[in-house]
């Protein structure tokens, strides 16, 4: 709402404000009775959902579906009701006037443009949305002009407070961490004195069945460029397909290093191989989006996230 407050102030124009739902929620709605029109902008949501075959079938059940991405993948080659449109999106190292990534601790890297080949079909990202927003507001042209990607972070300096600074971000190795070094160091100034409010909150208490491991996700260097190093030290250089066990569940289960296992509970099932690694007792790591399979369709009741947690069990091929 405070972001939607600036651009009012900006374009002296109301901006609708509308419930939003989270992606899981959408493939959910498009299951159960359909959806119109799903605009889809990067991402792969066929892979990355929990439940596979309920987000395969909530894709099919669009009239429209559009693809705005850099690359195809699985879940933009699947048919809908209707139609499906493609639109090719320049990545950051060729828009116009450079682009950003921005890290899950809160860094935004400038990538600059690097000359070369285009295809010609493909615009950058931000051209495709001012494009479509031109076709259905030609009365709003200010809303739209933007020239480069200078442009949409002059933009985003002035609509989005903790940005500020993105916008001399201009050449290699720039970057700042929005919001500071330490988020809170100065107080929170839209909350009462200036400080933060803490809840007392129930923890619910995680019961793993009996002859069953919790199995919780490890994330990476495909996460939203979290490491631009050449090695990751949190993957280690584990293949997609290992899973982590704490060594003494691997010497009950009679199980040794690089041995090949199943891994299935009443969901589904999939093949791995055990390594041993930093896991508590009675826990086991695989990577995500690969142990996707196997969970459930389940979310938190208050962000709509999915749980990327369940139990399994496991056991020598």
């Amino acid at each position: 709402d405070e972001n939607c407050d600036r651009l009012e102030q900006l374009y002296n124009h109301p901006i609708p404000r509308r419930p939003g739902l989270r992606a899981a929620h959408l493939l959910d709605r498009a299951r159960e009775s359909g959806l119109d029109v799903l605009y889809l902008v990067g991402g792969n949501h066929l892979e990355t959902m929990p439940d596979r075959a309920g987000a395969r079938q909530g894709l099919e059940n669009v009239g429209l579906r559009v693809h705005q991405d850099i690359v195809l993948n699985s879940s933009s080659l699947l048919p809908a009701r209707g139609a499906v449109l493609l639109l090719p999106a320049e990545t950051r190292y060729e828009q116009k006037g450079g682009g950003t990534s921005t890290s899950t601790e809160r860094r935004i890297r400038f990538s600059p443009m690097i000359p070369g080949p285009r295809i010609e079909e493909a615009m950058p990202e931000w051209e495709i949305a001012c494009a479509i927003g031109r076709k259905l507001k030609p009365e709003m042209p200010a809303l739209f002009d933007f020239q480069d990607g200078k442009d949409v972070r002059m933009e985003m300096a002035q609509a989005i407070p903790l940005y500020a600074g993105i916008e001399h971000l201009n050449h290699e190795g720039d970057e700042l961490q929005w919001g500071g070094e330490r988020l809170g160091s100065d107080g929170f100034p839209n909350l009462p004195g200036g400080k933060a409010r803490f809840s007392v909150i129930s923890i619910p208490r995680v019961d793993i069945p009996e002859g069953r491991l919790l199995l919780t996700m490890r994330r990476g260097k495909q996460f939203n460029s979290m490491t631009f190093g050449t090695r990751d030290p949190i993957t280690s250089g584990s293949a997609r397909d290992d899973l982590l066990l704490d060594p003494r569940d691997m010497a009950e289960l009679g199980l040794h290093q690089n041995d090949r296992v199943r891994v299935f509970n009443e969901h589904a099932t999939m093949d791995a191989r055990v390594r041993s690694g930093p896991c508590r007792k009675g826990h086991v790591q695989g990577f995500w989006p690969e142990c996707n399979v196997l969970l459930k369709p389940r979310y938190d009741p208050e962000s709509g996230e999915p749980d990327y947690n369940t139990s399994v069990c496991v056991e020598r091929q």
